[in-house]
Protein backbone atom coordinates (compact mmCIF):
# COMPACT_ATOMS: atom_id res chain seq x y z
CA UNK A 1 0.00 0.00 0.00
CA UNK A 2 1.38 3.14 -1.29
CA UNK A 3 0.82 6.30 1.74
CA UNK A 4 2.00 9.96 0.63
CA UNK A 5 4.24 12.00 3.57
CA UNK A 6 2.36 14.89 5.10
CA UNK A 7 3.80 18.00 3.68
CA UNK A 8 0.95 20.41 5.06
CA UNK A 9 -1.02 21.17 8.19
CA UNK A 10 -3.85 22.86 8.09
CA UNK A 11 -5.02 24.72 11.46
CA UNK A 12 -8.88 25.93 12.08
CA UNK A 13 -8.51 29.15 14.73
CA UNK A 14 -10.75 29.31 17.38
CA UNK A 15 -10.61 26.55 19.73
CA UNK A 16 -7.84 24.87 18.01
CA UNK A 17 -4.48 27.52 18.22
CA UNK A 18 -6.36 30.61 19.72
CA UNK A 19 -8.70 31.16 22.44
CA UNK A 20 -10.32 34.37 21.83
CA UNK A 21 -13.71 33.37 23.78
CA UNK A 22 -13.39 36.26 25.74
CA UNK A 23 -13.28 38.77 23.13
CA UNK A 24 -16.12 36.53 21.33
CA UNK A 25 -18.52 37.30 24.48
CA UNK A 26 -17.60 40.87 25.13
CA UNK A 27 -18.27 42.09 21.95
CA UNK A 28 -21.24 39.89 21.56
CA UNK A 29 -23.08 41.29 25.21
CA UNK A 30 -21.87 44.39 24.23
CA UNK A 31 -23.88 44.48 20.94
CA UNK A 32 -26.44 42.70 22.06
CA UNK A 33 -26.99 44.95 25.05
CA UNK A 34 -26.88 48.20 22.55
CA UNK A 35 -29.49 47.01 20.71
CA UNK A 36 -31.77 46.10 24.12
CA UNK A 37 -31.49 42.27 24.21
CA UNK A 38 -30.33 40.23 27.10
CA UNK A 39 -27.22 39.35 27.40
CA UNK A 40 -25.87 35.77 26.75
CA UNK A 41 -23.84 33.49 28.85
CA UNK A 42 -20.42 32.60 28.24
CA UNK A 43 -20.69 28.58 27.28
CA UNK A 44 -23.99 29.60 25.17
CA UNK A 45 -21.74 31.47 22.70
CA UNK A 46 -18.34 29.45 22.92
CA UNK A 47 -20.90 26.35 22.03
CA UNK A 48 -22.47 28.43 18.56
CA UNK A 49 -18.72 29.86 17.89
CA UNK A 50 -17.06 28.27 14.82
CA UNK A 51 -19.85 28.86 12.15
CA UNK A 52 -19.45 31.76 10.64
CA UNK A 53 -19.98 35.31 11.93
CA UNK A 54 -23.33 35.91 10.93
CA UNK A 55 -24.82 32.48 11.61
CA UNK A 56 -23.25 33.37 15.35
CA UNK A 57 -25.31 36.54 15.30
CA UNK A 58 -28.62 35.11 13.82
CA UNK A 59 -28.92 33.07 16.88
CA UNK A 60 -29.28 35.88 19.19
CA UNK A 61 -31.13 38.85 17.37
CA UNK A 62 -34.46 38.49 15.06
CA UNK A 63 -33.28 38.37 11.10
CA UNK A 64 -33.86 42.20 11.52
CA UNK A 65 -31.55 43.03 13.73
CA UNK A 66 -28.54 40.49 12.15
CA UNK A 67 -26.85 43.51 9.97
CA UNK A 68 -27.27 46.20 12.71
CA UNK A 69 -25.88 43.72 15.16
CA UNK A 70 -22.71 42.75 12.91
CA UNK A 71 -22.30 46.40 12.40
CA UNK A 72 -21.78 46.92 16.22
CA UNK A 73 -19.97 43.74 16.88
CA UNK A 74 -17.65 44.74 14.69
CA UNK A 75 -16.67 47.97 15.82
CA UNK A 76 -16.15 47.02 19.05
CA UNK A 77 -14.51 43.22 18.53
CA UNK A 78 -11.45 44.94 16.63
CA UNK A 79 -10.39 46.38 20.29
CA UNK A 80 -12.01 43.12 22.48
CA UNK A 81 -9.30 40.69 20.50
CA UNK A 82 -6.33 43.03 21.22
CA UNK A 83 -6.78 41.68 24.93
CA UNK A 84 -9.06 39.03 24.72
CA UNK A 85 -6.94 36.21 22.84
CA UNK A 86 -4.90 34.20 23.45
CA UNK A 87 -2.87 30.89 22.22
CA UNK A 88 -4.37 27.69 23.32
CA UNK A 89 -1.79 25.28 25.27
CA UNK A 90 1.05 23.99 23.26
CA UNK A 91 -0.29 25.98 19.65
CA UNK A 92 2.72 28.09 19.73
CA UNK A 93 5.39 25.48 20.27
CA UNK A 94 3.75 23.16 17.86
CA UNK A 95 3.80 26.03 14.92
CA UNK A 96 7.51 26.58 15.78
CA UNK A 97 8.37 22.57 15.85
CA UNK A 98 5.93 21.89 12.50
CA UNK A 99 8.19 25.06 10.87
CA UNK A 100 11.55 23.73 12.08
CA UNK A 101 10.61 20.65 10.08
CA UNK A 102 9.75 22.01 6.79
CA UNK A 103 6.18 21.35 6.74
CA UNK A 104 3.86 23.91 5.08
CA UNK A 105 1.13 25.36 7.30
CA UNK A 106 -1.99 26.89 6.38
CA UNK A 107 -5.08 28.27 8.01
CA UNK A 108 -8.68 27.50 7.47
CA UNK A 109 -11.64 29.47 9.31
CA UNK A 110 -14.61 30.31 8.77
CA UNK A 111 -13.90 34.07 10.59
CA UNK A 112 -13.59 36.89 8.77
CA UNK A 113 -10.47 38.22 6.78
CA UNK A 114 -10.34 41.54 8.58
CA UNK A 115 -10.51 39.43 12.27
CA UNK A 116 -8.72 36.76 11.71
CA UNK A 117 -5.69 38.85 10.31
CA UNK A 118 -5.91 40.50 13.90
CA UNK A 119 -5.64 37.68 16.02
CA UNK A 120 -2.69 36.63 13.91
CA UNK A 121 -0.57 39.98 14.01
CA UNK A 122 -1.47 40.19 17.51
CA UNK A 123 -0.24 37.01 18.52
CA UNK A 124 2.60 37.72 16.12
CA UNK A 125 2.28 34.36 13.69
CA UNK A 126 1.33 35.27 10.84
CA UNK A 127 5.03 34.47 8.99
CA UNK A 128 4.33 30.95 10.38
CA UNK A 129 1.57 30.46 7.43
CA UNK A 130 1.64 30.28 4.08
CA UNK A 131 -1.54 30.40 3.24
CA UNK A 132 -4.46 31.58 5.14
CA UNK A 133 -8.33 31.34 4.29
CA UNK A 134 -11.50 33.02 5.80
CA UNK A 135 -15.21 32.37 5.67
CA UNK A 136 -15.51 34.98 3.28
CA UNK A 137 -12.81 34.21 0.83
CA UNK A 138 -15.19 31.15 -0.33
CA UNK A 139 -18.40 30.66 -1.72
CA UNK A 140 -19.20 27.57 0.81
CA UNK A 141 -18.09 28.21 4.40
CA UNK A 142 -17.54 25.17 6.40
CA UNK A 143 -18.46 21.92 6.71
CA UNK A 144 -18.35 22.08 3.01
CA UNK A 145 -14.95 21.08 1.93
CA UNK A 146 -14.01 24.07 -0.65
CA UNK A 147 -11.97 25.90 2.32
CA UNK A 148 -9.35 23.12 2.52
CA UNK A 149 -9.72 22.31 -1.21
CA UNK A 150 -8.67 25.80 -2.14
CA UNK A 151 -5.68 25.42 0.28
CA UNK A 152 -4.62 22.55 -1.53
CA UNK A 153 -4.90 24.00 -4.57
CA UNK A 154 -2.64 26.65 -3.46
CA UNK A 155 0.18 24.41 -2.87
CA UNK A 156 -0.59 21.81 -5.43
CA UNK A 157 -0.88 18.38 -2.74
CA UNK A 158 -3.57 16.00 -3.09
CA UNK A 159 -5.65 14.95 0.25
CA UNK A 160 -3.64 12.37 1.37
CA UNK A 161 -0.34 14.80 1.86
CA UNK A 162 -2.71 17.18 4.26
CA UNK A 163 -3.79 16.87 8.06
CA UNK A 164 -6.32 19.37 9.22
CA UNK A 165 -6.56 20.01 12.79
CA UNK A 166 -9.58 21.63 14.29
CA UNK A 167 -11.61 21.49 17.28
CA UNK A 168 -15.43 20.92 16.28
CA UNK A 169 -17.68 18.81 14.46
CA UNK A 170 -18.00 21.00 11.71
CA UNK A 171 -14.33 20.56 11.40
CA UNK A 172 -13.89 17.25 10.90
CA UNK A 173 -17.14 17.34 8.45
CA UNK A 174 -15.27 19.56 6.63
CA UNK A 175 -12.20 17.13 6.29
CA UNK A 176 -14.49 14.58 5.93
CA UNK A 177 -15.95 16.58 2.98
CA UNK A 178 -12.51 17.50 1.68
CA UNK A 179 -11.24 14.05 1.70
CA UNK A 180 -8.60 15.15 4.23
CA UNK A 181 -7.91 13.50 7.48
CA UNK A 182 -8.56 15.41 10.52
CA UNK A 183 -7.35 15.61 13.87
CA UNK A 184 -9.99 16.59 16.40
CA UNK A 185 -8.70 18.73 19.51
CA UNK A 186 -10.97 18.67 22.51
CA UNK A 187 -10.35 22.14 23.65
CA UNK A 188 -13.06 24.43 22.16
CA UNK A 189 -16.98 24.28 21.22
CA UNK A 190 -17.81 20.61 20.37
CA UNK A 191 -17.62 18.46 23.16
CA UNK A 192 -15.47 15.29 23.33
CA UNK A 193 -18.31 12.40 23.24
CA UNK A 194 -19.72 14.90 20.17
CA UNK A 195 -16.25 15.03 18.18
CA UNK A 196 -16.46 11.22 18.77
CA UNK A 197 -19.36 10.39 17.02
CA UNK A 198 -18.69 12.78 13.83
CA UNK A 199 -15.56 9.98 13.59
CA UNK A 200 -12.56 11.97 12.82
CA UNK A 201 -8.78 10.27 12.35
CA UNK A 202 -7.74 10.99 15.76
CA UNK A 203 -8.79 13.14 18.79
CA UNK A 204 -6.69 14.57 21.09
CA UNK A 205 -7.14 16.90 24.09
CA UNK A 206 -3.62 18.95 24.13
CA UNK A 207 -3.01 20.24 20.45
CA UNK A 208 1.12 19.76 21.09
CA UNK A 209 0.09 16.44 20.15
CA UNK A 210 -0.46 16.84 16.69
CA UNK A 211 3.28 16.89 16.07
CA UNK A 212 4.06 13.25 16.74
CA UNK A 213 0.97 11.88 14.69
CA UNK A 214 2.08 13.84 12.05
CA UNK A 215 5.64 12.16 12.79
CA UNK A 216 3.55 8.72 12.73
CA UNK A 217 1.64 9.43 9.16
CA UNK A 218 5.52 10.11 7.53
CA UNK A 219 7.46 7.05 9.60
CA UNK A 220 4.11 4.87 8.18
CA UNK A 221 5.08 6.36 4.50
CA UNK A 222 8.16 5.91 4.55
CA UNK A 223 8.00 2.07 5.51
CA UNK A 224 5.50 1.53 3.21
Amino acid sequence: MNMSTIKLVIFDLDGTIVNAYKAVCESLNYALKTLGYPPADDETIQRSVGWGERNLMSRFVKPEDVDKIIAIYRQHHKRSLKSGTKFMPGAKDLLKILKERGLLLAVATNRPQWSTQVILHHLKIQDYFQYVVSGDMVKRQKPDGEILAQILQKFSLKPDEAVFVGDMTVDVETGHNALVKTVAVATGSSTQDELILSKPFKIVSYVLDVAKIVDELNVSAVGC
